[in-house]
């Protein structure tokens, strides 16, 4: 079905309108979301899309309806495992509780950007060169090889080539300003972090969008389904970020499952490709005849192998001893940062997390207990912050 340019239109100035919407009555106004909040505006962005893909599914017919879901879905799971990477880098940065939504709305923004240029590439490449599906299966299979590996020890900061060479290059400053890129230290301008994360989010929002935009052009080669998937599966991340905060650490199998998905769908590729040839060096550039995959049957591979994983992560005591574990050290280290939060009931429920976290942990086997990196320093970090918050008592 071909999509007038009205209809794209429409679409855009929608996408953009959310986006104002969540600047001006959201983000502008730095504050800690509450869970509540969290959760409202996320179901209402995911309830955005599913309506989306209803009005797909009724004037685009269920192949169309079919690939909008198939591809939301997975880029949805992509984002989500993109949220790691923005909490190491959040974190790494010690950006204040305040000033972490502006961060991700602008990784938001970014990536959309990005994802958008790589969706006419990616587009432009089909159109002209059908081996190009070989190249992308290729990718998503090696992609799916790198989710199977260990993560090295000590990979758990942002601290990459453009930020070292910013920070040579450029006057920084350890301290932030608010939300302010630049600020005035011993009368000289010079750059905050918060420029930095954001150089060192936008950075990865291009790595990710050189896994994500292959998936979904392994799903349909409908350049509108591709966009509007892709800008909705990303729609609502900055609520979903606070809503699962501290329970990102619990999905211990989203990599497997993302690995298995992603494999899946470099293997479809693959075979469409085959499907397609023309290279001089495969069948003597003709069609190799094999079984395509439906958009029905991936869509429900998809779904299987996400409510496999997840539901294995959650019931999983490997699972919630990791996210515990790692959670009561997040929650010390942001305790004793005084530039973490400047409000008081934020920071007493940060504490107050630490203490719930505490007593899972105790009551968790020592073999799960035990595993966790650092034990002995986090320990100490814990040890520090119920030694500071007796004295914030004492005073």
């Amino acid at each position: 079905m071909t999509v007038s340019p009205l209809i794209w239109g429409i679409t855009v100035v929608v996408i953009l309108a959310l986006l104002a919407f969540d600047y001006f009555f959201h983000i502008r106004k730095a504050h800690v979301p509450t869970l509540k909040e969290a959760a409202f505006w996320s179901s209402l962005y995911v309830g955005i899309a599913i309506v989306f893909g209803i009005l797909v599914l009724i004037f685009g017919g269920p192949v169309m309806g079919s690939e909008y879901f198939a591809g939301y879905i997975t880029e949805k799971a992509l984002s989500v495992d993109n949220l790691f990477v923005f909490l190491i880098i959040i974190a790494s940065f010690r950006v204040p509780r305040e000033d972490q939504q502006k961060v991700l709305l602008f990784g938001i923004v970014f990536a959309l950007i990005a994802r958008t240029g790589f969706i006419f590439l990616g587009a432009a490449l089909i159109n002209s060169f059908a081996w190009i599906f070989y190249a992308f299966g290729l990718i998503l299979l090696i992609t799916a090889g790198n989710l199977l590996k260990p993560e090295p020890e000590g990979d758990d900061t942002a601290d990459n080539f453009i930020i070292r060479l910013a920070r040579r290059i450029f006057h920084t400053t350890e301290h932030y300003d608010g939300d302010k890129l630049f600020t005035m230290e011993n009368g000289k301008k010079v750059l905050t972090p918060m420029l930095l994360v954001m150089v060192a989010i936008g950075g990865t929002d291009i790595l990710f969008a050189l896994d994500s935009i292959p998936a979904i052009f392994g799903l349909t080669q409908n350049v509108y389904i591709v966009f509007t998937a892709t800008a909705f599966s990303l729609m609502g991340l900055r609520q979903l970020y606070f809503l699962i905060d501290g329970l990102l650490d619990r999905l211990i199998y989203l990599a497997y499952g993302l690995a298995a998905i992603l494999a899946f769908i470099g293997v479809k590729l693959v075979l469409h490709a085959l499907h397609e040839n023309n290279l001089p060096f495969i069948n003597d550039g003709q069609p190799v005849p094999v079984v395509e995959i439906t958009t029905g049957l991936s869509l429900s591979v998809i779904i299987g192998v996400l409510v496999f994983t997840v539901v294995a992560s959650l019931v999983s005591k490997a699972g919630k001893a990791q996210a515990a574990i790692n959670n009561a050290r997040r929650h010390a280290v942001s305790y004793l940062d005084l530039e973490y939060t400047a409000d008081a009931a934020e920071r007493e429920r940060i504490y107050n997390d630490l203490l719930e976290e505490e007593r899972q942990i105790e009551q968790m086997e020592p073999k799960y207990r035990n595993k966790a990196k650092d034990v002995e320093k986090i320990r100490a970090e814990v040890a520090e912050a119920h030694r500071q918050h007796e004295q914030h008592l004492a005073r």
